[in-house]
């Protein structure tokens, strides 16, 4: 998504039902923290727009990307919530360290999606350079972190009008 060409849609706060109900966790990567901190605010200022009350925002820090997906398993098993967000960044080095976390920790995301039945949203950078990560951490680029709010928001809006339109009784 944090790319020059995204560009912001039309949803609203008035898109979601009761948001001072709506639960998010939030897991962070500790590594290259400069960036995840960003990616952070981004995702508490989206929120925060959308009226989602602090209070009902639940962040964790991991060591570092790989453990995105425990955490985010972590939180969906002992609380209640609508969405969990990912935040990470996976810099390119020498080896091909890269390509084995970004892919484990999509898959991982992926998988826990689908199993939980929630939004589990993939907010890692997966970038060539420390240049790159910071374009996309409220850079040039935007910041993946909104993005992935956002994301996370309207997934709760879709589940929102298909567990409506589920529970009315009649005939359309």
């Amino acid at each position: 998504m944090a790319t020059k060409d995204y560009k912001e849609n039309d949803f609203k706060p008035a898109d979601l039902n009761h948001p001072e109900n709506i639960k998010i966790g939030i897991v962070v990567s500790e590594w290259h923290s400069s960036i995840t901190e960003n990616l952070l605010n981004g995702s508490k200022e989206v929120l925060s727009k959308f009226n989602i009350c602090e209070d009902n925002i639940t962040i964790i820090k991991v060591p570092g990307s790989f453990e995105l997906t425990m955490g985010a398993r972590i939180l969906l098993s002992s609380m209640k919530l609508d969405a969990v967000i990912c935040l990470g960044c996976v810099v390119k080095g020498e080896t091909n360290h890269d390509d084995y976390i970004n892919q484990a920790v999509a898959t991982g995301i992926t998988n826990l999606g689908l199993s939980s039945g929630k939004p589990v949203i993939f907010g890692l950078l997966t970038v060539l350079n420390q240049q790159q990560a910071e374009d996309r951490a409220g850079g040039k680029y935007g910041n993946k972190g909104s993005e992935c709010a956002l994301t996370a928001l309207q997934m709760i809006g879709i589940r929102q009008q298909f567990s409506e339109s589920k529970s009315k009784i009649g005939f359309s």
